[in-house]
């Protein structure tokens, strides 16, 4: 005999449900929302281009970032607070017994800001491969406007970056690159990173992996 599950039986069984139970369900809806959300409010940044080129002189990436910075972020610049930029590649062998291993990997810092009495924009790309650690300035370039800035080479664009060297490639086995770029929120005043914890506005993170080609260029 098939027994029959309506809804007023449904509705009985949730009443007499444990408490444990109902928090439980609570609980997994709220993770749910949760994820949801975060991954509706992902930073506005994309890796619009990315090339590898593999050489007797090592593995270089040339890359293209498309991002926009908030009003809030804007506003903080406007104000005298520098942001920091972090671009990060790792060069990766084929495991099929395992996680890829790590062979080579490479960190640019890449410092914008605003300077009020001049009234114009600064990017400049740090020396030393550490995020976080003490650097000095390896390049610099002043600008007219923020979208001057954002869209100059040095910040949002890649050029020939070396990241590995060629004696970090197995020949006999498969590359494939990690690359990664975001908004450091760590080299902001300590002060300033409570008050902007969780704030989808400061979010700016983009990746992409990609197949590293087994011809050599000459």
């Amino acid at each position: 005999m098939h027994r029959v599950i309506t809804m007023d039986s449904f509705s009985l069984c949730w009443k007499n449900a444990r408490p444990s139970l109902v928090l439980l369900l609570a609980a997994l809806c709220l993770l749910f929302f949760q994820a949801s959300s975060a991954q509706a409010q992902a930073g506005p940044a994309e890796v619009s281009q990315l090339r590898l080129e593999r050489s007797d002189e090592g593995v270089f990436l040339s890359a293209q970032v498309h991002f926009e910075l908030s009003a809030v972020v804007e506003d903080a610049l406007l104000k005298g607070i520098p942001v920091y930029f972090v671009a990060e590649a790792q060069l990766l062998r084929d495991r099929w017994y395992w996680t890829d291993k790590k062979l080579a990997s490479a960190t640019r810092r890449i410092r914008l800001s605003y300077h009020p009495l001049t009234r114009r924009w600064r990017v400049s790309v740090m020396q030393g491969g550490s995020v976080g650690g003490t650097a000095g300035v390896a390049l610099s370039q002043n600008f007219e406007s923020l979208r001057e800035a954002i869209t100059s080479s040095s910040l949002s664009r890649l050029s020939r970056w070396k990241i590995a060297d060629a004696s970090d490639v197995d020949l006999d086995a498969k590359h494939n690159v990690d690359f990664s770029f975001k908004l450091d929120l760590s080299e902001l005043p300590r002060p300033f990173q409570i008050g902007i914890l969780g704030q989808s506005e400061w979010t700016v993170s983009a990746s992409r992996n990609q197949r590293l080609a087994v011809e050599v260029l000459k």
